[in-house]
């Protein structure tokens, strides 16, 4: 019984020797790894400055300017560092871009738009002008000359045909109605005589000589009234009239008073220019067409007339291409007839007359506004995430109000249309900007 009592106790103490021999072990690990270390680094750090010592010792000279040289390149680094943070920053952003808000593209006026296809004409554009048509214009003139009583149309005013002008009196045309008046009187008495005779010879009471000479008489009376009745009627005049000298000038036909030359009381002569009146229900588009292009300008082709005072266009179709051609100009004359039930096309008016040769179907198109010209190329500028970015593109046919593009940019590509050229002068801006 006194044997496993003692094995028990020693067993006991055993383990507690051991726990303290371990305790101890690590407490002195940790003392030997805190101060190890530190008497190496400082033993170390001691070791490395003598060595720095002799060295400086030895080579004191080049030990002075090395430290020169390590300062210099020091500032210079410090010196460069914010232009080559600008630099990066910079060359993170894209060439040419021009950053706008939603906000500052409205204000600008700029308007978006997708390239999409669009049926293109082949044209050729001329210079030309609105006129008169004068096949409905007319210069009147009185044909008599005489003193004005009285004028009834004003300058601008539409008349109707037969509506009366101006109101003259005419010695001339006094003197015609009397002459007229006079063969018509004649004529009467020579037809009673000439029956009278004629009832005599038929009874046998007088002879037929005298029924000739009657007969005659008739003729020549009849004669001299429709003589005197061409006289007026080529002047213009009425065979009746309140006065003999009252001469009645009237309108040709509906038109409108686009000169008038005439005043109350004035005197006038026969040839005198006294009103214009031309109908502008209708006018001509003149062109002037250079030599080589007449080959291309054929009646019956069909044309666009545009204005360039304001935005209309109008079609029709070439009504005459003149077989001259001008000594000074060294262009024929070619004439479009327009209708012009409103008025709009006044004579005197500048116009485009572009001949439509033929028409093609381009499958990607812009606004000709869209495109502007960027160190010498065409460029669109395209919707990008916060502003815009111009593209170059290669440009084909055109019609003036739509352009092909050929190469460097889809179809649905969203871009800036009305407005481009704002976006240019942005980036001609902030590129002096950065130049400078």
């Amino acid at each position: 019984m006194t044997t496993p009592s003692n094995a028990s106790g020693l067993s006991r103490g055993h383990r507690l020797a051991i726990l303290f021999i371990v305790v101890l072990s690590v407490v002195a690990a940790a003392l030997i790894w805190r101060i190890g270390p530190a008497g190496t680094s400082e033993e170390g750090h001691g070791h490395g400055h003598a060595e720095e010592a002799g060295k400086e010792g030895d080579d004191h000279g080049h030990g002075h300017e090395h430290g020169k040289d390590a300062h210099g390149h020091a500032e210079e680094a410090t010196a460069k560092a914010p232009q080559e943070g600008a630099k990066a920053v910079e060359a993170k952003q894209p060439a040419g871009r021009v950053t706008l808000s939603d906000a500052q593209v409205q204000s600008a006026g700029i308007a978006l738009a997708e390239s999409a296809p669009a049926t293109i004409g082949s044209s050729t554009r001329f210079p030309g002008e609105i006129r008169f048509n004068e096949d409905r214009t007319a210069h009147v003139v009185p044909r008599v000359a005489g003193v004005v009583d009285s004028v009834h149309a004003d300058l601008g005013q539409q008349v109707r045909k037969g509506q009366v002008l101006a109101v003259i009196s005419s010695t001339v045309v006094s003197e015609t109605r009397a002459e007229l008046q006079a063969a018509q009187k004649r004529q009467q008495l020579a037809r009673t005589t000439y029956a009278r005779e004629k009832t005599l010879w038929e009874q046998k009471i007088s002879p037929e000589q005298d029924v000739l000479q009657a007969r005659q008489a008739l003729h020549e009376a009849e004669i001299a009234a429709a003589n005197a009745s061409q006289k007026l009627f080529a002047l213009g005049a009425s065979a009746q009239g309140s006065a003999l000298g009252r001469f009645e000038l009237r309108a040709p036909f509906d038109g409108m008073v686009v000169e008038k030359h005439i005043a109350l009381g004035e005197s006038i002569k026969e040839d005198a220019n006294v009103f214009t009146l031309s109908d502008l229900s209708t006018v001509w588009a003149e062109m002037s067409v250079a030599a080589r292009d007449l080959q291309r300008v054929r009646v019956g082709e069909r044309v666009i007339v545009r204005s360039g005072a304001f935005e209309a266009s109008i079609e029709g179709k070439v009504a005459y291409v003149g077989a001259l051609i001008g000594e000074q100009t060294r262009t024929a004359r070619a004439r479009v007839v327009l209708p012009n039930p409103q008025g709009a096309w006044r004579p005197g008016l500048f116009v485009d007359v572009e001949l439509v040769a033929e028409e093609v179907k381009a499958p990607v198109t812009v606004a000709a506004a869209a495109l502007q010209t960027v160190d010498g190329r065409p460029v669109v500028y395209l919707k990008v995430p916060g502003g815009f970015m111009p593209q170059p593109v290669r440009v084909g046919r055109s019609d003036g109000q739509r352009v092909e593009i050929l190469d460097g940019l889809q179809a649905g590509a969203p871009h800036a249309a009305a407005g481009s050229f704002v976006l240019k002068s942005e980036q001609g801006k902030r590129s002096a900007t950065h130049t400078h």
